[in-house]
């Protein structure tokens, strides 16, 4: 009886010792990272945060694209968010600077975004955590980006698993069959992306 205990104190104690060592990898932010990376397209694949009411707005949107470029071999890039409600279109654009694993992005005075690329074993994914505080939301967000509409099984648990280690909730698992909004130029605009921007509030 006195064996069988032992035994199982010595699995409590592993369990125990290994979860702190597991969130140690999964939170620390990448040492290297190529800025040049991060340009493309990317899909959001997954995300949580710990603001409620942005949770469910991430819930709301069909799909969101993001596109990063960088035309010069500053520090300084072009981000294009694109949010799919329904069949319109709202397309977001702001200015990063990314400094190793960090990145800060230009929004005026109206918010603080900072955020830090954490590690990810998902070759093709990227997974941002961002710092939000403004007057109407202070959060911390983690988004599972991917150059693919849908990752493996192994590379969404491992996801979920960072999202333990900053307790945060279930994440919010984008439906890869529907459609994604197509690219535009910064400076045209449709209609309804004038209307959508109009109507949204940080």
């Amino acid at each position: 009886m006195f064996a069988i205990f032992a035994t199982f104190l010595l699995c409590l104690m592993s369990v125990s010792r290994s979860a702190p060592l597991v969130c140690e990898k999964l939170v620390q932010p990448l040492n290297q990272l190529d800025p040049h990376h991060l340009e493309g397209r990317w899909a959001l694949v997954a995300g949580s945060l710990n603001n409620l009411p942005s949770m469910e707005a991430l819930r709301l949107r069909d799909s969101i694209t993001m596109y990063i470029s960088n035309s010069s071999e500053t520090s300084n890039f072009s981000y294009t968010q694109i949010n799919r409600f329904g069949d319109q279109c709202q397309y977001l654009h702001y200015k990063i600077l990314v400094k190793g694993s960090t990145f800060t992005f230009d929004v005026g005075n109206r918010f603080e975004l900072n955020g830090t690329l954490l590690y990810t074993s998902c070759p093709d994914c990227v997974v941002m955590r961002w710092i939000v505080k403004s007057n109407k939301r202070q959060s911390e967000d983690l988004y599972l980006l991917s150059r693919r509409r849908e990752v493996e099984e192994k590379e969404l648990d491992e996801f979920k698993a960072q999202l333990n280690c900053h307790q945060l909730p279930t994440p919010v698992v984008k439906d890869h069959t529907k459609e994604l909004c197509p690219q535009l130029p910064e400076s045209r605009p449709t209609a309804a992306t004038v209307q959508i921007e109009e109507k949204t509030e940080e």
